[in-house]
């Protein structure tokens, strides 16, 4: 039954795979034809905006007295689009595998490569992370947490963390009109060396964990009279014991195989769309109104009773033991409200930094959860869904507000499932192959300390030609 479930993927990915290739080379070729695009010049205007600039809506005046000059470049096949979509593959793939979606290496390939302006950049860089992320949750919809009988995806987790990071991004876009651009990317740098640097050193950890449990189990088989060969080493979630989680090649093809509708928690997923369709709607609507208007401030402030209501639900079923964090083993089971409200205000700060930076929450919530005891696989899976719902909504908006050109958003849309699924594919079997889950960690660690790399570079050269423009370097009014 293992080798039917291996097939039937294969023959969905590779067909996927073909339609959407076919797909999107059609609309390409028909739209590009007729999109118009705006000349290619970089104007003073354009340098007072910093690549993280993603408040660009109706409601937010410009901070200086002439329009913004969106720089969209005619697509068509060169250099620059298979340089950027080779860079595209390998961000989307590293950062689905990693759970932080890859917009820190999108937004350098888009702005430096292919030539759009920064806006644009970020606004189809959420395109791709939305391409990778969906991509991610399909192929994650079937398959099972590496040592317990439950789905990879923890839909708890994610209920109790989707609705404050919602609410976070919101509040961390006002941050991003208010906040000088030096400030945004000092803090960029800091707070990415800073998450590298932890993912890197749980990843040695995992590690010579892995390495103790490999040895220990290799032993106990052998003297049971069974060959190391044959021993396959199972992650262990945090507070059990190393007993229960090694493997023989013959017990595994007995595991059950569950259908994807019974490996969803429906329930979960209910709340969590309601959540991202109501805050949606709220943010659409406060797009079309004056900032700091009377019906702003209120369209604001009904994402308040909807987040917290949503989580508050949550915290409470796992506070009274109807409800458990069930991928952390006992660690997760009769959690106390000191934990819980710890837990809500991380996922309020991870959406703060998504929004203030302009790259999501999947860079924060990615080493978040493997803080929490989470395993690597659960980590990565759980992060990729709820991005999936954030980003989703920015590109809704982004759509709406025509921020981005369709042939090249379809282009590496396509790119980012494509190369999502292969990451997805290949690290699976990897995985099983070495019997390291702490891979995942070492691929997060190094996506996060790249996108610090590149991000911060380009931060660091507009800061420059700021400082040589003497352009205002203070802090920015949000009404204004």
């Amino acid at each position: 039954m293992a080798g039917n479930g291996s097939e039937w993927w294969r023959s969905r990915l590779i067909g996927m795979v073909a339609l959407l290739v076919m797909a999107s080379m059609y609309v390409v070729t028909k739209e590009s034809s007729e999109h118009k695009v705006s000349s290619y010049k970089v104007t003073e205007e354009v340098e007072t905006h910093f690549v993280m600039k993603v408040s660009d809506s109706p409601g937010h005046h410009n901070r200086s007295s002439h329009p913004y000059v969106h720089v969209w470049p005619k697509m068509k096949f060169g250099w620059k689009i298979v340089v950027g979509a080779i860079i595209g593959f390998f961000g989307a793939a590293f950062g689905s595998v990693g759970g932080v979606g890859g917009g820190g290496i999108f937004v350098p390939m888009l702005t430096l490569i292919i030539g759009f302006d920064q806006k644009s950049s970020t606004a189809l860089s959420k395109c791709m992370i939305m391409g990778g992320a969906a991509a991610t949750v399909f192929y994650n919809l079937r398959q099972r947490h590496p040592t317990l009988d439950l789905p990879i995806i923890d839909y708890n987790l994610a209920l109790l963390f989707q609705p404050m990071l919602v609410l976070g991004i919101s509040i961390g876009v006002s941050f991003n009109v208010i906040f000088a651009e030096w400030m945004i990317t000092v803090l960029l740098i800091i707070i990415f060396i800073v998450m590298s640097t932890k993912a890197f050193l749980k990843g040695v950890e995992t590690w010579k964990k892995e390495t103790i449990t490999k040895k220990e189990a290799a032993q106990r088989l052998q003297s049971s009279g069974i060959g190391s060969a044959d021993v396959e080493l199972r992650p262990l979630p945090e507070g059990q014991s190393n007993d229960a989680h090694t493997e023989t090649k013959d017990s595994k093809k007995s595991e059950v195989q569950v259908s994807i509708l019974e490996n969803i928690y429906w329930k979960e997923l209910g709340i969590i769309v309601a959540v991202w369709v109501i805050v949606l709607a709220l943010q659409i609507a406060k797009n079309y109104t004056t900032t700091c208007s009377v019906p702003y401030w209120i369209l604001n402030l009904l994402q308040i009773p909807v987040t917290v209501g949503a989580t508050s639900y949550e915290a409470v079923g796992l506070y009274k033991g109807g409800r458990v964090i069930a991928s952390r083993g006992e660690a997760g089971i009769n959690l106390r409200v000191h934990q819980l409200v710890l837990y809500c205000v991380c996922g309020i700060v991870a959406g703060i930094i998504g929004g203030l930076l302009g790259l999501g929450g999947g860079f924060i919530l990615g080493p978040l959860f493997l803080e929490l005891g989470i395993p690597p696989q659960v980590s990565s899976a759980t992060a990729t869904f709820v991005m999936a719902f954030s980003s989703s909504m920015s590109v809704v908006e982004y759509y709406l507000l025509k921020r981005f050109p369709h042939p090249y958003a379809l282009y590496f849309f396509a790119v980012a499932i494509i190369a999502a699924l292969v990451g997805q594919y290949v690290v699976t079997k990897v995985i099983a192959m070495i019997g390291r889950a702490s891979l995942i960690i070492f691929i997060l660690a190094a996506t996060i300390f790249i996108s610090a790399i590149l991000l911060g570079g380009v931060g660091i050269d507009r800061m420059i030609k700021k400082i040589q423009h003497r352009d205002h370097l203070g802090f920015y009014s949000l009404c204004k």
